[in-house]
């Protein structure tokens, strides 16, 4: 792990790059409780594009920050993300859930030299349950178990995907947990969209629950150089789910930004 200090904190990262290409490389980023670890398999494609896993404050092995939920933590996420790319001029932010919120709006609102969105299991607005967001103030386990019911987090994973998603969660645990929440929740950017013109894609799952295909289907209404393209025989977490299938995906994105 490598990191990088800005705003008075550090931000953890992986970076790998076995490539020896000049492309642009991919910035993966994290949904709510995650950390660079969901990204485990999209590091196959650092032998063909550098690629940098970030985690968020509070997450894996960066220090945590005194936000708020909402406008004030999604900012920080933000910075932090600004702060890798500058850092390993990694180019295409590559978001999932929360994750991709952080990647809209530091498309939005950073002066970063982007060339690229990937948006996976994400959406213009992410409404959370109000149940498990009572949940997870009061009930961390409940929250946990339902988030990993079917079709939620995911469609047919193995009993060691399903193991390491919960032991995941119960790491970074119910105070950082439930602050990525509340701030998905509060996430809105409707009407916005169009004023992003870099090259995207939305990815899917195609059993998605928690962020379904219509939420991707509007970014490809309003984004105007954006793709829809939906991961068969997966749930919200389809980069750990069908790797495969993702990596196939990105790999195709990543080849139109380079023709």
């Amino acid at each position: 792990m490598e990191s990088v200090s800005h705003h008075g904190r550090s931000t953890a990262y992986k970076y790998s790059d076995r490539s020896g290409q000049s492309g642009p490389g991919c910035c993966y980023i994290h949904g709510s409780g995650g950390s660079h670890e969901a990204w485990k398999s999209q590091f196959r494609l650092a032998s063909r594009t550098p690629v940098a896993a970030v985690d968020l404050s509070g997450h894996g092995e960066s220090d945590d920050i005194d936000a708020d939920a909402g406008y004030e933590t999604l900012s920080a996420y933000t910075d932090d993300v600004a702060a890798v790319v500058e850092a390993t001029d990694c180019s295409v932010l590559v978001g999932h859930s929360l994750g991709g919120a952080v990647a809209i709006w530091a498309a939005l609102e950073r002066d970063l030299d982007l060339d690229g969105l990937v948006l996976a299991g994400t959406g213009p607005r992410l409404p959370v349950l109000s149940d498990l967001l009572d949940w997870l103030k009061t009930d961390f386990d409940r929250a946990v178990e339902f988030l990993h019911g079917s079709d939620r987090l995911f469609h047919d994973p193995d009993p060691e995907l399903l193991a390491a998603s919960t032991r995941r969660l119960r790491e970074t645990g119910q105070p950082v947990t439930g602050r990525d929440f509340r701030t998905s929740n509060l996430f809105n950017v409707l009407g916005r969209l169009d004023e992003i013109d870099l090259p995207a894609a939305a990815l899917v799952g195609e059993y998605d629950q928690l962020t379904p295909l219509r939420y991707h289907q509007y970014f490809a209404a309003e984004m105007p150089n954006c793709s829809v393209l939906q991961i068969e025989d997966a749930a919200h977490l389809s980069m750990l789910e069908q790797p495969q299938a993702f990596n196939a995906a990105l790999s195709m994105f990543l080849d139109r930004l380079t023709r």
